[in-house]
């Protein structure tokens, strides 16, 4: 158990290293979500804008500048968690194949990506909310943090996927910010005639979305938007684990190496391995007896006299 412990810890340690080395995502967030929601309240009308909330079925009538606080406070804490994570798999990719194939126990190291990326979506979606809430107090702040929480994780473990797969660091950037935009501008009631339709229920940050209107605008529950949220969450951690394991499978072949004697002494694998049963291969080349060459016959090389 003692061991466990250690080796969960090391990983984790250098997974919190590495996102701490990216001093970009480290100014984003610092300086980007208070500057993009304080820029939504001075610049966007607080006149009301009336809109019918899926999860409830009430008709919500925030001014349009709280409104465009919640949904740029979301695109940010999805932006954000995406590209840290998308960073930190692309970045560290051959790093992690190194250690899983000298044998680091792969579970270790996904526990590690997923505790770190638990903390630092915390984190941001903590601040986002309290930079949301510094002109204004929503309804039910907790329940925001923990809607804006749900989506950052929902595409952090979307980062992990970008970076385990695509080959490019401009695929996987652009990947997250076009996925971001269109998902949170799509539900701006603002932005957006559609923002009503059934086709945004299929969208990743749908029960985010309706877990935070609901929590920044009225005191209705919000477990519908969250367990919808958890649900795309736990598709797309799904998804993050699939793709790392196979990203950093052991290339070497498996327990086939150990060979054990056969009656002629000679080595053979375990599962009686077709090359050394045989005498094919390197093996056998090096053993056969050299032939002596025919009398006018043309060897390669050497010039006929």
């Amino acid at each position: 158990m003692r061991r466990h412990w250690s080796l969960f810890v090391t990983a984790s340690r250098y997974a919190l290293i590495g996102h701490a080395r990216n001093r970009f995502a480290m100014l984003l967030v610092v300086v980007y979500i208070p500057v993009w929601i304080a820029l939504a309240y001075v610049t966007i009308p607080d006149r009301p804008a009336p809109f019918r909330l899926r999860a409830t079925g009430e008709v919500l009538t925030p001014p349009g500048n709280h409104l465009t606080q919640i949904t740029g406070a979301l695109n940010a804490v999805t932006l954000i968690a995406g590209f840290m994570m998308f960073a930190a798999t692309f970045t560290g990719g051959a790093f992690d194949r190194r250690l899983a194939m000298a044998g680091y126990p792969r579970h270790h190291l996904v526990l590690a990506k997923l505790s770190a990326l638990t903390l630092v979506c915390a984190a941001v979606a903590v601040y986002a909310t309290a930079a949301a809430g510094f002109a204004w107090s929503p309804r039910q702040p907790l329940m925001l943090a923990a809607a804006l929480f749900c989506a950052a994780l929902t595409y952090g473990a979307l980062g992990v996927v970008f970076g385990s797969v695509l080959r490019r660091e401009v695929e996987g950037m652009f990947a997250v910010l076009m996925i971001s935009i269109i998902d949170v501008a799509l539900q701006n009631p603002l932005s957006s005639s559609g923002s009503d339709s059934a086709v945004v229920r299929f969208l990743p940050s749908y029960g985010a979305v309706q877990a935070s209107m609901s929590a920044a605008f009225s005191t209705a529950p919000v477990a519908k938007g969250l367990a919808i949220q958890l649900l795309w969450l736990l598709g797309a951690a799904l998804a993050a684990f699939m793709v790392f394991r196979r990203r950093t499978r052991d290339a070497l072949p498996p327990e086939r190496k150990r060979r054990t004697p056969d009656r002629s002494g000679r080595g053979a694998d375990e599962d009686g391995g077709a090359e050394a049963n045989t005498g094919t291969g390197a093996h056998a080349d090096a053993e056969a007896p050299a032939r002596t060459p025919e009398p006018g016959a043309v060897t390669p090389g050497v010039r006929p006299n």
